[in-house]
């Protein structure tokens, strides 16, 4: 569960789909939401766990434009986490991107990021379409929900500072 239980992370895995979703509300205007994830200098402030440090080696959020980040330290010992992909659509209201993560080569994921103004706050919906169940399961079982939910709680927690 998120430690905000004013703006809590709902992540949905509707079981016979190969379909993540997520959904959180930031104290925030679209305009800062938008930069968190497209400013490679913010990115690297929420993305992951708050134990893992990340080098971003590419981050061009652009249409056509591709990125490659690695996480290490903390929990993941002497291990290294590689992810890429590439931006396909990039506007201030939607991101659509792939993400693969490098130890499970060829499972591409496709991630929708809707960005928008509700009652005061910026709510993103994040939908990932997995190649297969079978893929979404592994990502699930391999501690990908607490990686969202504090991810989702630094995002917010750097909203509300500075951004």
């Amino acid at each position: 569960m998120s430690t905000n239980p004013t703006n809590p992370t709902t992540i949905t895995a509707e079981e016979g789909t190969p379909y993540l979703e997520i959904v959180r509300d930031f104290d925030c205007t679209p305009a800062q939401l938008f930069r968190a994830h497209t400013d490679p200098k913010v990115v690297a402030r929420w993305l992951g766990p708050r134990d893992l440090e990340m080098d971003v080696e590419e981050y061009d959020a652009r249409p056509g434009g591709s990125y490659r980040y690695i996480h290490h330290g903390g929990h993941l010992g002497d291990h290294r986490a590689a992810f890429h992909g590439v931006f396909h659509t990039v506007k201030p209201d939607l991101i659509v991107q792939t993400f693969e993560f490098e130890g499970a080569p060829d499972e591409v994921v496709l991630g929708t990021y809707r960005i928008q103004e509700v009652g005061g706050r910026t709510r993103l919906i994040t939908r990932s379409v997995f190649p297969s169940m079978a893929a979404r399961e592994a990502a699930l079982a391999s501690g990908m929900e607490y990686g969202i939910r504090d991810s989702m709680d630094r995002l917010a927690e750097l909203l509300a500072r500075e951004v």
